[in-house]
């Protein structure tokens, strides 16, 4: 069923996030600045941001008040601005400017947990280190009746042994696109789903 799944949403959903970026560290910057916001409102914010900053160098050359004011229109942006001024000084000193390509590494990250670090490896190198479980991805999955789980990193490791390693990072930007656009949280669009006839949860 889950290749099934894959295939449909292949056809309808590119293999690619709606954040907008050019490196991993950029990638990094977008993820950070995307909790609890819109993907199209970071788009905005970054597309001016990354014109005056957009190497670890020189977020971490700038002062948390050039940071802040930049971001200021996003929530938590004090907390964000610090959370990119602190990545970007270890990228420097630790890593040579380089995002690691480890999700042991990435976690360690101020404001990165195992969910931003699954979406950077895989988006930023092609790296299935596990799933990517948004409220999106949960949401669906738990309609498709493949976990019942409601914690995301329980949920994660069941998915996991249900969608091939090789499909783990497009299997969750299918699925977020999936939940966003047409499986939402109120009023889901079951007669634009191609996953209609496969879902136990159709009556909804």
């Amino acid at each position: 069923m889950v290749e099934e799944i894959i295939k449909r949403l292949e056809k309808v959903f590119p293999d690619k996030l709606e954040l907008n970026f050019s490196t991993p560290f950029e990638l990094v910057v977008a993820v950070v600045l995307s909790a609890q916001e819109r993907d199209a409102k970071i788009n905005e914010i970054t597309k001016e941001l990354f014109k005056k900053f957009n190497t670890p160098q020189q977020f971490a050359n700038a002062s948390l008040e050039e940071i802040e004011k930049e971001i200021s229109s996003v929530s938590f942006y004090k907390n964000k601005a610090k959370y990119i001024k602190e990545i970007s000084q270890i990228l420097v000193e630790k890593y040579g400017g380089e995002v690691p390509k480890s999700i042991e590494e990435l976690e360690k990250f101020p404001g990165i947990g195992r969910k931003s670090a699954n979406m950077i490896l895989y988006n930023a190198f092609g790296i299935n280190e596990g799933i990517t479980v948004d409220r999106h991805v949960l949401r669906v999955s738990q309609r498709l009746g493949l976990t019942k789980q409601q914690k995301p990193e329980k949920a994660e490791q069941e998915l996991m042994k249900l969608v091939p390693k090789g499909q783990w990072g497009k299997f969750s930007n299918l699925l977020i696109l999936l939940g966003r656009y047409i499986c939402t949280a109120q009023k889901p669009k079951h007669s634009e789903c191609p996953l209609y006839d496969l879902c136990p949860s159709k009556g909804l």
